[in-house]
């Protein structure tokens, strides 16, 4: 029980990562009804957009200068591949059976992972990713590394500038017409195209400042590592309830922390040393997800069609 302050922050970071990358799928999906499984890879570039950033600044640059250059290199590249995606990729089948853009965000995918082998150097394996020169410092048994702090600050910062736009500016109030009823607010003048590539846009910031809490907090960044952290995202999307910005968080937060949990626990447990290492972490994420959605199939903030009706 000593460790569990310790299991706690750990499991609080982890999911404050999935939350930011989560927010992009249910941002989408709350619009246009389209599960991008090619967000993952939107989070990977926006990591390997961030390196590069940090790579051509002059040799000996502190990291804390480069930082904030880093977070707009990587945020530009995600935006800008999460908008050529949107406009050619799944806007021309916009209209088509459900079926045709997943396979497209999909092929996406698998596209993307592929250009960053090819482009970027030595990408078949994991790029050294810069740590900030800072800590460790303790909170009474807890040990914080500078970017578990970064990610911690980073999170709820998000959240509250992305509820504040939401709530408050022309564009987020335009983005909740439009997910609530697309047709009618494109009779009501709403340029609904531009709406859908602002939550691409946002969705992808996002993920990028996620890739960078990632790059931080891991020291490396691998072309394949959209694929893990973007699967665990979408659960936690789902877990929140599919659409709804807080609950993306939400379940994200429950995620990361069922996951530290259970890796640290379960292989205490007699007879099921095997079942507790971090190869298990995505196995003990899709329990929970499953008997989450047994009890409460509309996620833990999500709500009944026929309640919303």
């Amino acid at each position: 029980m000593h460790t569990l302050p310790q299991q706690l922050a750990n499991g609080l970071f982890l999911g404050s990562t999935y939350g930011l990358i989560a927010i992009g799928y249910t941002m989408v999906y709350g619009i246009v009804q389209l599960i991008n499984f090619a967000h993952g890879e939107i989070f990977m570039t926006g990591g390997f957009g961030a390196l590069t950033v940090y790579l051509v600044l002059p040799h000996g640059t502190s990291l804390w200068l480069a930082l904030p250059l880093m977070l707009i290199g990587g945020a530009l590249t995600s935006v800008l591949i999460a908008l050529g995606a949107e406009r050619f990729a799944y806007r021309p089948l916009r209209n088509a059976p459900r079926l045709a853009p997943l396979i497209a965000a999909i092929g996406l995918s698998l596209a993307l992972q592929q250009a960053v082998h090819n482009l970027y150097p030595k990408a078949t394996s994991p790029r050294t990713f810069p740590q900030l020169a800072a800590g460790p410092w303790h909170l009474g048994s807890i040990r914080i590394q500078a970017g578990d702090l970064f990610t911690v600050v980073a999170a709820p910062l998000c959240m509250i500038i992305l509820a504040l736009f939401v709530q408050r500016s022309r564009t987020g109030r335009a983005m909740q017409a439009t997910a609530q009823d697309p047709n009618t607010a494109q009779l009501m003048g709403i340029d609904t195209n531009k709406i859908i590539a602002a939550a691409f846009g946002i969705g992808a910031l996002f993920a990028a400042v996620a890739a960078v809490c990632y790059g931080l907090r891991y020291g490396e960044v691998d072309y394949s590592m959209g694929f893990e952290a973007g699967l665990k995202a979408f659960t936690a999307a789902v877990l929140g309830g599919i659409g709804n910005i807080y609950g993306a968080m939400l379940g994200g937060l429950v995620l990361g922390l069922a996951e530290a949990l259970a890796t640290a626990y379960i292989s205490n447990i007699p007879g099921m040393q095997q079942l507790g290492g971090g190869s298990w972490a995505s196995v003990w994420a899709f329990v929970l997800l499953i008997l989450v959605l047994l009890l409460r199939p509309q996620g833990l903030l999500g709500e009944r069609v026929a309640d919303r009706a």
